[in-house]
């Protein structure tokens, strides 16, 4: 088990390329941005859903 955790911190710390500050940000914009795409499309398409059930429940109430 010491030698699992030994050689587990000896790869994060001597193997794993992590990135630099610049590259975070670059990327949590990038994850910012698409999250507000995805949240503009889920709700036209769920006001869109809204109007259709709408106009369905109007039409079949008023026969």
């Amino acid at each position: 088990m010491f030698n699992y955790i030994k050689e587990s911190y000896n790869e994060l710390v001597n193997k794993v390329t992590w990135p630099t500050f610049a590259q975070l940000q670059s990327s949590t914009v990038v994850v910012m941005v698409a999250s507000v795409i995805f949240a503009v499309i889920v709700l036209a398409m769920d006001l869109t859903f809204e109007n259709i059930m709408a106009f369905i429940y109007k039409t079949l109430g008023n026969l």
